[in-house]
């Protein structure tokens, strides 16, 4: 059973992001402020949840959250100021975004630029640990695939729609075979040793 809340009676706000390790698109993050009492027994970390889990629990989240949001940082954004503070600027977009104003941050992870107003605590593992955060890995991972799957229509042949982004074989043979697009993370590593991609392709 996952907690409420680190501080009873305070208004707390769970982050998480999703799509960090990923070779191509956006990295989204999401914040949620559950009212007090909110209890659900299936919420958890979204990486412990089925695709079709995770996608029933998004309406029961939006519905029950006192205020819930959702923020990315574009490609192009990542490879100009790392995937790192990328991650940290899409959970501040996220956070300006609430309709109700949190009196505390919990992060995922073990670091965080803070939040201007807001204190925050990092919480290693906090999407198996606090209601609030779990629900904002949902968020964020639905909705950053919902965007992959869109784009993948554009460019089915490097399998966004099942991938994700993430650098799969398949992914990354397609990346050998068809160059990048305008979604690659120019500064990851897009091929593995060996078969380090130029960026002299052109842009399919």
């Amino acid at each position: 059973m996952l907690l409420p809340y680190l501080e009873p009676g305070r208004t707390e706000a769970g982050c998480d992001e999703a799509g960090r390790g990923c070779l191509a698109g956006a990295v989204f993050a999401a914040a949620v402020i559950f009212p007090p009492g909110f209890a659900h027994d299936e919420l958890n970390d979204s990486k412990q949840l089925s695709e079709k889990k995770r996608y029933a629990l998004r309406p029961v989240i939006e519905q029950g959250a006192t205020a819930w949001a959702i923020g990315m940082v574009t490609p192009e954004e990542i490879d100009k100021i790392n995937i790192l503070n990328a991650s940290f600027l899409a959970m501040h977009r996220a956070i300006e975004q609430l309709t109700a104003q949190p009196e505390h941050l919990l992060i995922d992870g073990n670091r965080f630029t803070p939040y201007p107003g807001i204190p925050h605590t990092t919480i290693v593992k906090g999407d198996g640990r606090f209601l609030s955060i779990a629900a904002a890995s949902i968020l964020a991972k639905t909705y950053r695939d919902d965007y992959m799957n869109a784009l993948a229509l554009r460019y089915p042949a490097y399998r966004w729609d099942s991938n994700k982004g993430y650098p799969t074989q398949a992914h990354r043979l397609a990346i050998r075979e068809f160059g990048v697009t305008p979604y690659h993370r120019k500064t990851f590593t897009l091929l593995s040793a060996g078969g380090q991609l130029s960026f002299d392709f052109r842009y399919k």
